[in-house]
């Protein structure tokens, strides 16, 4: 017999909750998970999640659990749906030269989170997207809790969805062309509400 397999109500978490077997505390937290899995906030999967977080607050968005299906990344207390996209010069590795800037902004489905699996057509779903760029390029400093070595590109989906140029990425220089240049942390939220979406 088949249990309730609906999608999960998953709640916020605050770290201390710990791990056990049944009602035998194991003497380890969800708080030793995070730093063991999360530490190096460079890493490409870690700085994209840091990168929506960092954004979630300049936004005023951040409440509940991010959600990892979601067809957009982040929504307003006005309704406008955000998609966030990351990337830098920096990598946790070795490098020769720094990491070509360039992001994927490829038309996905949407996934049908009630009956599982994808439906519709490929499409940008959200309102307006934010190009998150760690933009430090010194590895003895680089710091992604430093919004200020951060830069935020601000387009609205419409501009991406007319370019006659490759709908799968855009590269830095033409963020900058189409954009008129980046914002920083601190004037991020007022450049969207700013942003003519149509």
């Amino acid at each position: 017999m088949k249990t309730n397999l609906e999608q999960l109500v998953v709640l916020p978490k605050h770290g201390d909750e710990q791990f056990h077997a049944c009602n035998d505390d194991l003497g380890f937290s969800i708080k030793d998970f995070w730093s063991w899995n999360t530490s190096d906030l460079v890493s490409n999967v870690t700085r994209g999640h840091l990168a929506e977080f960092i954004v979630a607050r300049a936004l005023g968005a951040a409440e509940g659990v991010r959600n990892e299906w979601a067809t957009y990344d982040l929504i307003t207390s006005n309704g406008t749906k955000v998609e966030v996209k990351s990337t830098a010069y920096l990598q946790s590795w070795s490098q020769d030269n720094y990491s070509t800037i360039q992001f994927n902004v490829e038309p996905t489905k949407e996934l049908d989170l009630k009956n599982g699996g994808y439906r519709g057509t490929p499409k940008r779903h959200a309102d307006v997207y934010v190009f998150a760029l760690l933009a430090h390029k010194d590895k003895q400093t680089v710091d992604p809790l430093n919004v200020k070595q951060w830069d935020f590109y601000v387009l609205p989906t419409s501009v991406l969805d007319k370019r006659t140029r490759s709908q799968h990425s855009i590269t830095l220089k033409t963020l900058v062309d189409l954009t008129g240049g980046s914002v920083d942390y601190f004037h991020l939220a007022d450049k969207i509400k700013s942003t003519k979406m149509t």
